[in-house]
């Protein structure tokens, strides 16, 4: 297994280098702009050789930029007990994380999907995060629910969330930026909703 360059000697100056590339990205992608390595090095004040030793292309430099929180859980300290609540706690972070920043996250989206599969797993956009992030809101339901019906209901709030259905309600169906947000809690809200009144998502075919 290969040793990231920063984890080897005199890795303290190392970090500070890795984390000024990465600042300097994350600011230029914030102003509109795609940064090549040439460009985040030149505006960290790198040689292009040392930005290479950390990046060796472009993707890896704008995955380690995405500025999805790395938090294990959205809920507040004291979260509430109430399923709907909690949802909306979790949503409303979610959400306040991908408005603020938008830029970085269109740019994140379309490394999705032009990316090779191989490339597209590593992303950060496709771990998964905000579906464990939802699923944790969701925990109460699993006194009533089989835990596949709940993990498909945070499925389908992620499929109503996020900067993918910010995009589109932006760019094609033309809606202003906080009508954008209240359409996508409501939709969490929505489907919450139908479940709680006994029309949880459809499960799929396991395939054995």
């Amino acid at each position: 297994m290969s040793i990231p360059y920063e984890s080897g000697g005199r890795s303290r100056q190392k970090q500070r280098t890795r984390d000024a590339l990465v600042a300097a990205a994350r600011s230029m992608v914030a102003a509109g702009v795609t940064p090549t390595i040439e460009q985040a090095a030149a505006a960290a004040e790198v040689s292009r050789p040392t930005a290479y030793r950390y990046f060796p292309n472009q993707r890896a430099l704008l995955s380690a930029a995405h500025p999805e929180t790395a938090a294990v859980s959205l809920l507040p300290a004291d979260p509430p007990t109430d399923v709907s609540e909690r949802l909306a706690a979790v949503i409303d972070a979610f959400i306040t994380v991908v408005v603020e920043t938008e830029d970085q996250q269109r740019t994140m989206l379309r490394l999705a999907l032009e990316a090779d599969p191989t490339e597209r797993a590593a992303l950060p956009l496709r771990q998964g995060r905000a579906i464990g992030w939802i699923e944790e809101a969701l925990a109460p339901l699993h006194d009533e629910l089989p835990a596949e019906s709940v993990h498909r209901l945070a499925i389908a709030i992620r499929s109503a969330v996020g900067i993918e259905a910010l995009s589109w309600l932006l760019d094609v169906a033309k809606l202003p930026h906080g009508e954008a947000v209240r359409v996508m809690k409501w939709s969490a809200q929505s489907l919450l909703a139908a479940t709680l009144a006994g029309s949880p998502p459809p499960l799929g075919d396991r395939i054995e």
